[in-house]
């Protein structure tokens, strides 16, 4: 009888071992992966969520720079980039599938042969871009090629800096450009000193994502919203900088010169209206080949406009008699050094003022020997605000250099040389000769605000320290109109304008530290003024390196061009703001009493002038249902004889007629604009035979 065939398989003791050893191994890989947040360098959670999730930046926009007028001068911009989707696995509809039809209406849009197009949609790839012509298309190019509806095309949104003015303000706002990622950067200016807050911070959203990358229907995301970076206005008024720069681009026309800067202030707040340097360059292009804003950025020996610091310190010593004389031409120093005016053999014995106004370095260097030492004047030049930066809102600012020790170089200081200035740096010791002695502080930036309207900073007038008495001030405001008058600075003499000022012509250092170049045309020169004399409403600080010919010529067309701009500028805006004032209409008032109307005429804002003490009105200029509006004058005069003169500075000449018809007073009017002098004083009882002469300029 056979035996069944046996079917059982026997396996040794090694092969339960080597199968319990690899499901062991197996068994805790599985939970060292389960329980390890990293393996071989790799972050599981991560790598896990990269693989169903996407999270998209939401780019915060950056904030516009504008001028006090609310002009934007720097902006962003968007731009567009022109994509097709050529891969069926996006789904019917969202890939080009008429590939003539598509070729056919983009070329004459993109200015591109339909072939090259063509060419292009027939590549095997996901999607595809069209070159250089694709690029930086426009919202209008962008919307015309939306209107075609074409399947598959679609666009990358670019944002870039963007600045409508082009050469304008250039060193001053800067530039911003994108950088590798995309993200715009402020390299320069404004752009780069403010980047942070005009950056504001990138938002974001996550969501849950399919193997294609869309989001996953009914599933949850996270956002973040972006936070828009700050708005910032500056204190430039556009239309001032525009006819600033059209003025040095026709000097540059007519004459031959290295470069010019200027800077307008307005004198009693200390805000900058317009600063500019030419050469300049477009931000837009970056055509730039000086890194360094003039202005702010490179400091110069000023020359003897310092002349106005100098004589201020000898006269806050208490040491000042315009009328003591000195000898001029030359002056020796101890140590043997000849010290000169710019007019070698002088003018002979003239006074301190005279010397002032022919801009003597002799008459300077003489009053500091006499009555300064070094360290006198020394403090007296920080006091002011040179040897440190003025803090202006703009970068790189450098301090300038103070560094006189020995005799002839505390004296050499006194008329700006072997010292070193910024623009900046005269413009604020400027705002002293307008503000009663207060130094003031300039400044660039009115207001910064968020996105919602907030003020988040709000800048304005900021008093340093009074550094000169109003004797001091009313002294040198004469002396520069000497200058601009008699002096060195008769070409500046602009007709109404009652312009003060005083100039300057300084040799250019050679660059290698050995004294100074000697080339016919190697002088910076220079111009400090204000106006009106009075009660000062501009300050302009100028200057010109290597003119050609080398005179006063540039800088004064320069000065005088943009003088009469601004007072254009100004009083149009003035005349505007009177426009929008209250309106009244006049009644009778006539056999009414005088205070009585007074009283109404002052609750609208009107100015009674009143002629003569009586109770009574007996007449009145303007006339019955004559409107007027907030600020004008109204004349009645009283049943009295006992008419005295008013105090008519700052008066019209038509106000001026109108009071003297009422007084049956004869008048001569010289000149055009307002009243700055009369030839009777406030209280003058007025009787027969008197003639009132009265002189008129020009507000600005």
């Amino acid at each position: 009888m056979k035996k069944k065939a046996r079917n059982d398989i026997k396996f040794n003791n090694l092969v339960y071992f080597l199968a319990l050893f690899l499901f062991l191994v197996l068994a805790g890989r599985c939970a060292y992966l389960s329980l390890s947040s990293e393996v071989d360098g790799i972050n599981l959670k991560e790598f896990a969520s990269r693989r169903t999730t996407r999270k998209e930046t939401i780019a915060a926009k950056r904030g516009t720079i504008y001028d006090v007028n609310g002009k934007a001068l720097a902006q962003n911009v968007y731009s567009y980039t022109l994509i097709a989707y050529l891969s069926p696995s996006r789904g019917e509809g969202n890939y080009v599938t008429e590939k003539e039809k598509t070729a056919e209406a983009l070329a004459p849009i993109l200015n591109m042969e339909k072939e090259s197009i063509l060419k292009l949609l027939n590549k095997d790839v996901y999607q595809t871009e069209f070159g250089t012509k694709g690029k930086g298309l426009t919202e209008l190019t962008k919307e015309k090629i939306e209107s075609l509806n074409l399947d598959g095309i679609d666009f990358i949104e670019d944002q870039k800096r963007y600045y409508p003015n082009h050469d304008f303000l250039s060193y001053t706002l800067g530039y911003a450009k994108n950088d590798e990622d995309g993200n715009i950067v402020g390299e320069l200016g404004l752009e780069a000193l403010y980047n942070k807050e005009l950056t504001g911070t990138d938002g974001f959203r996550i969501y849950q994502k399919d193997l294609k990358g869309y989001k996953i229907a009914g599933t949850s995301e996270v956002v973040q919203e972006a936070e828009n970076g700050y708005d910032i206005y500056l204190t430039i008024d556009a239309d001032i900088q525009l006819r600033v720069e059209e003025s040095i681009k026709k000097v540059a026309e007519q004459y031959n010169f290295e470069q010019i800067n200027i800077v307008v202030a307005e004198a009693k707040t200390g805000k900058i209206l317009a600063i500019s340097t030419y050469p300049s360059f477009d931000p837009n292009i970056r055509n730039i080949t000086n890194y360094l804003d003039p202005n702010v950025s490179v400091a110069f020996e000023p020359g003897s406009t310092m002349k106005i610091f100098s004589y201020m310190a000898v006269m806050e010593a208490g040491k000042y008699n315009g009328d003591e004389t000195f000898h001029s031409g030359t002056y020796t120093t101890k140590d043997g050094t000849e010290l000169g005016d710019w007019k070698r053999e002088g003018w002979g014995e003239i006074t301190y003022d005279k010397g002032f106004a022919l801009s003597s370095n002799v008459g300077v260097v003489n009053l500091i020997s006499k009555y300064l030492s070094r360290e006198e004047l020394l403090s007296f030049y920080q006091k002011l605000g040179f040897g440190s930066k003025t803090g202006i809102e703009l970068a790189n600012e450098v301090s300038g250099k103070l560094d006189f020790k020995y005799e002839t170089e505390v004296l050499n200081a006194g008329f700006g040389q072997g010292i070193m200035t910024t623009s900046i740096q005269n413009v604020k010791a400027l705002t002293t000769l307008a503000n009663d002695g207060m130094l003031l502080k300039p400044y660039l930036v009115d207001k910064i605000v968020d996105d919602e309207g907030n003020v988040i900073v709000q800048n304005g007038r900021t008093e340093i320290e009074k550094v000169a008495s109003t004797e001091t001030i009313n002294k040198l405001k004469d002396l520069m109109e000497d200058v601009v008058q008699v002096g060195t600075g008769t070409s500046y003499k602009m007709d109404g304008y009652d312009l003060i000022a005083k100039t300057g012509t300084a040799q250019i250092a050679s660059e290698n530290g050995q004294g100074y170049l000697t080339g016919a045309y190697d002088v910076i020169r220079g111009f400090a003024g204000l106006y009106p004399k009075d009660d000062p409403d501009i300050i302009i600080y100028a200057n010109v390196k290597r003119p050609k010919p080398n005179s006063p010529a540039p800088l004064a067309k320069l000065v005088k061009e943009v003088i009469e701009n601004i007072s254009k500028i100004r009083s149009n805006k003035v005349e505007e703001e009177e426009k929008t004032l209250e309106e009244w209409t006049l009644d009778s008032y006539q056999n009414k009493e005088v205070g009585s109307i007074q009283q109404e005429l002052e609750e609208h804002q009107i100015t009674p002038i009143v002629l003569g003490d009586g109770e009574k009105i007996i007449e009145q200029y303007p006339e019955k249902d004559t409107v007027v509006s907030a600020g004008s004058k109204v004349f009645l005069k009283t049943n009295s004889s006992n008419i005295t003169l008013p105090n008519m500075n700052g008066w019209s000449k038509k106000e001026v007629m109108s009071f003297c018809n009422l007084a049956s007073l004869p008048v001569t009017i010289e000149g055009s604009g307002y009243v700055t002098e009369q030839s009777l004083p406030e209280g003058t009882k007025i009787e027969s035979g008197m003639t009132l002469n009265v002189v008129l300029k020009k507000k600005y």
